[in-house]
């Protein structure tokens, strides 16, 4: 399987990509010539990593008769202090609500998405050490 994403220029430093038929705007800040309409590229990566590793726990948890009020994802990054800047630790947080929640089965939809599914972590761990938390709020 392939995928082509295209993004076209608009303005400042402003860019639109076609995904999946949505348009997701990137910019820059008004500092570095942007008009800060969206956002940067490199948190987006970390809105990818959040959205995969989720869909994955949502779905290994329902396959696991889990359920609970409510499910967060939060992912932070820490970059690197030199050019090219890229983050090199990564921390994600999955925050969990509910009733009696079963965390050896949290702990096992989280570690298989890791480990085996999430293939954005499998991507990012190859340039971040990726750590994890589960938190029952």
């Amino acid at each position: 399987m392939e995928h082509t994403i295209i993004c076209q220029y608009t303005e400042g430093m402003a860019f639109e990509a076609d995904v999946n038929e949505h348009t997701v705007v990137m910019d820059s800040e008004t500092e570095f010539g942007g008009r800060d309409s969206g956002p940067r590229p490199k948190p987006l990566l970390l809105v990818s990593l959040a959205g995969c590793t989720g869909m994955d726990v949502v779905a290994l948890l329902e396959k696991m008769r889990v359920s609970y009020a409510d499910f967060k994802v939060e992912v932070s990054g820490t970059l690197t202090e030199e050019h090219p800047k890229y983050y090199h630790k990564i921390h994600i947080i999955y925050r969990f609500q509910g009733d009696d929640l079963p965390l050896d089965k949290l702990e096992k939809a989280v570690q298989l998405s890791q480990e085996k599914y999430c293939g954005v972590s499998a991507m990012l761990s190859k340039a971040a050490q990726i750590s994890h938390e589960i938190v029952l709020d």
